[in-house]
């Protein structure tokens, strides 16, 4: 934990632990349900794995966060305490919507936006069945343009390595415009229509992808004009 601002304030003292780099982002994850180390890792691409073991031990130490291992398998989980800062979370995750500027290509990870693509998959519409859905991004690193999600009776397994598996349907997109299509600043139908994103496949395929993914949580978040 890092040091004590020396002050009695319960704003000060509640940042002590929650100012730590990574910190916030890591219950991000465990809000939207994360609870396995290796998963984990999968949302925070960029944070190593020292770092990660140690924020966890001091979330545990703190009451935040629980680890329970059953079977050999360890699992972490969110407290009543770390529950209750899932307003915190969502509140500035709505004023960094409304309020921060336009993303630089630093912050364009295909491998974190089909990280968050997986979770908000709309099984409802999806053909029964195992459904491959084959990404395929421009201008970005040859080990990074291939990404495959496996959809199949309500799981889905994200892949950047050929699953080995039919593809139902192809999308072939600039990682920015897809991007902002997850944030809700672009729509399928425009970035379609200029052509930054297209879909391949059996017709019927390619005209309810769009429906398939629920969009990021913070995508309906009105924006200042």
């Amino acid at each position: 934990m890092g040091s004590s601002y020396h002050q009695f304030c319960p704003v000060a003292k509640a940042m002590e632990l929650l100012d730590e780099r990574w910190t916030l982002l890591l219950l991000r994850e465990l809000m939207m349900g994360s609870d396995h180390f290796n998963d984990l890792r999968r949302g925070l691409p960029r944070m190593s794995p020292t770092l990660l073991s140690t924020r966890l031990h001091q979330l545990a130490i703190a009451g935040i966060v629980e680890r329970e291992e059953t079977d050999c398998v360890v699992s972490y989980r969110l407290t009543d305490a770390g529950r209750e800062l899932r307003p915190v979370v969502e509140a500035l995750g709505i004023w960094g919507t409304r309020w921060i500027g336009e993303l630089g290509d630093e912050d364009l990870d295909p491998k974190l936006l089909l990280w968050d693509m997986h979770r908000r998959v709309d099984h409802s519409v999806v053909p029964d069945g195992k459904t491959v859905v084959h990404f395929v991004f421009s201008g970005v690193r040859e080990h990074s343009r291939n990404w495959w999600l496996v959809i199949n009776s309500g799981e889905v397994d994200m892949c950047d390595i050929d699953p080995g598996f039919d593809v139902a349907v192809s999308v072939s997109a600039g990682l920015r415009p897809m991007t902002e299509i997850w944030r809700g600043n672009l729509t399928w139908s425009d970035a379609i229509r200029s052509g930054d994103v297209t879909i391949s496949g059996p017709t019927a395929l390619r005209r309810s992808l769009p429906s398939w993914f629920e969009l990021s949580t913070f995508a309906s978040i009105p924006r200042p004009a």
